[in-house]
């Protein structure tokens, strides 16, 4: 598990997501698996996705299905998001809150799109079709009318930490342990 300042990065964004005071629904790969056990202790609902192997439209879908009833939206958060803020997702969740139909997505700074993106119930149906690895990319495009930006400082909405030389570039940005 990789960890930023002596934390398990997913429990960072886990920690960060629950100081909204918003529900919080984490997709792992079971209950038991070494993730899940980061949700011990805090009001974060775990849902497991068996058919992990398929890829983010997985756990897009079985997040989308583990929901309550009534949920008004869903904020798509990757755990692998280090410079995501508490207050980057407040924001975010202000501007659904505001915009209710339409589908939220962070952007860098300059304006670049990124992550979190949050879409609106009325969507879930189409979340629910989606497959592969390319998340919710074609329900966006589906429904660009609907797609509200909302800037984050800095790059926090694309910085993702998915290979070494990530966290490497990262790392000579933020020290060796993050902050």
């Amino acid at each position: 598990m990789k960890h930023a300042n002596g934390t398990p990065l997913l429990a960072r964004i886990i920690t960060r997501a629950l100081s909204t005071r918003l529900p919080v629904f984490v997709t792992v790969p079971t209950l038991d698996h070494p993730r899940a056990t980061l949700l011990q202790g805090t009001t974060a609902t775990p849902i497991p996705v068996p058919d992990r192997f398929e890829g983010m439209a997985a756990s897009i879908r079985r997040g989308i299905d583990g929901l309550p009833a009534q949920t008004p939206g869903v904020m798509i958060l990757p755990g692998d998001m280090p410079d995501l803020t508490t207050d980057d997702l407040t924001q975010l969740a202000q501007a659904f809150e505001n915009n209710p139909s339409a589908i939220i997505r962070a952007t860098t700074e300059d304006g670049r799109p990124g992550h979190p993106v949050i879409f609106p119930a009325n969507l879930f149906p189409d979340l629910r079709q989606i497959t592969g690895d390319q998340g919710g990319r074609a329900v966006v495009k589906a429904h660009m009318d609907r797609l509200r930006l909302v800037a984050l400082p800095g790059n926090h909405a694309l910085c993702d930490l998915d290979t070494p030389a990530d966290w490497a570039a990262w790392h000579s940005v933020n020290g060796p342990n993050g902050v």
